[in-house]
């Protein structure tokens, strides 16, 4: 008997060296965040995070990290394909002290990135730690980055700062941008940089409230841009905005466009600013002749009187 049962037992023990090992700290799909949750529970839907910083650890790529209710989730920087979502929850982050409130800083090309239903504050009401930097970054790599119901306020330097060294696309939607000097900034050091905004209301800005930089292509549609020093800036030589059926308003001048650089218009409300229209000698300015002006000045190029209607 001992001859026969040691090799079952010898068999035994290499069976189970060769099976695969579940670890305990697996990554899940979806993950949750609560403003009573503790950042060493495993983020699971009856024992959840803290902060989005916790759960971002415990969140595989390409899964999700949602609110299980009202809170302050802290900053966070994502490095891989997910999406944080506050549903109908008012959830966020307060990055105040000089940080960003969510960097997107991904890995890979083909990295995906959503934000939905979250407030980003950049201000608070005592003077320390100081009001934060940017509330929404995004540098290095990836191919996509949404920003669906997102509220980003009081930041000291741009709401959304795309800035990157490769191509990719940022889609706005449905999303409020206040109180910071440059509301959206698109950049690219490499290859072209795309914004799609739609359905957004960018306002309240002592600089720009969106300016297309180098290598980027601006499309935006159906929004307010108003109270700003500028409401829609094509910046570099080669930079494209395309504006159609927007309100721009109440700035300093309501469209401009440096030597190189093009913007389109169609089906827009120029309401009310000093200067509607400022392209430099050099810029392409090209309209629909569809767009309706009001108050103030209509603006000019170097040939001459800008069309508009």
């Amino acid at each position: 008997m001992r001859k026969t049962g040691l090799p079952l037992i010898l068999f035994g023990l290499l069976l189970g060296s060769a099976l695969p090992v579940t670890s305990a700290n697996a990554q899940a799909t979806r993950t949750w965040v609560s403003g009573v949750g503790d950042d060493v529970n495993p983020c699971s839907r009856t024992a959840p995070c803290k902060t989005f910083a916790g759960a971002i650890s415990k969140t595989a790529a390409g899964g999700e990290i949602d609110c299980l209710d009202p809170g302050g989730f802290g900053t966070v920087t994502i490095t891989k394909s997910m999406t944080i979502d506050c549903g109908t929850f008012p959830g966020g982050s307060l990055n105040a002290g000089n940080i960003n409130g969510v960097l997107v800083n991904t890995a890979a090309a083909t990295d995906k990135v959503i934000l939905r239903n979250l407030v980003i504050q950049g201000t608070i009401s005592s003077p320390s730690p100081g009001p934060g930097l940017n509330g929404v970054r995004w540098i290095n790599l990836g191919q996509e980055l949404h920003l669906d119901r997102v509220v980003i306020t009081g930041d000291t330097t741009i709401g959304v700062d795309v800035n990157k060294t490769s191509a990719g696309t940022l889609f706005v939607r449905n999303t409020y941008i206040a109180e910071v000097p440059t509301g959206i900034s698109v950049n690219s050091s490499v290859a072209s940089a795309v914004a799609v905004i739609d359905h957004s209301q960018i306002v309240g800005m002592t600089g720009t409230c969106v300016v297309a930089k180098a290598n980027a292509l601006v499309a935006i549609s159906n929004s307010v841009i108003s109270t700003c020093g500028t409401g829609l800036s094509a910046a570099n030589s080669g930079a494209i905005v395309n504006a159609n059926n927007n309100v721009i308003s109440f700035s300093q001048t309501g469209v401009s466009a440096v030597s190189g650089a093009t913007i389109r218009m169609s089906n827009n409300d120029l309401y009310d600013n000093t200067t509607g229209i400022n392209a430099a000698a050099g810029a392409s300015f090209q309209s629909g002749q569809n767009n309706r002006v009001s108050g103030g000045t209509p603006g000019s190029n170097s040939t001459g009187t800008i069309v508009l209607k």
